[in-house]
């Protein structure tokens, strides 16, 4: 059976490494862009598991096509830590 459905990267249940990556998108303001990218790579759509493994597997495309900058992300995190 195939299921097709729209969401938005909010409402998108992620699991394993993806969850890191959503976040990190959503903490940056960057949800809608996100979703955007993602309509202009699959204009078909793509399947969940196609979907969570971009987010899992291709962390640093993703960054940079939306230009969220690592380097801070990763100095902030260290920052609350201490």
């Amino acid at each position: 059976m195939k299921i097709i459905s729209e969401t938005t990267l909010r409402e998108f249940n992620t699991w394993s490494g993806a969850t890191d990556t959503k976040n990190t998108i959503i903490e940056n303001n960057k949800e809608e862009e996100f979703d955007s990218y993602i309509e202009e790579l699959y204009p078909d759509g793509l399947t969940d598991t196609e979907l969570n493994d971009i987010l899992w597997f291709d962390e640093e495309g993703i960054f940079e096509a939306l230009g969220i900058n690592q380097e801070e992300e990763e100095d902030t995190d260290e920052e609350t830590e201490d």
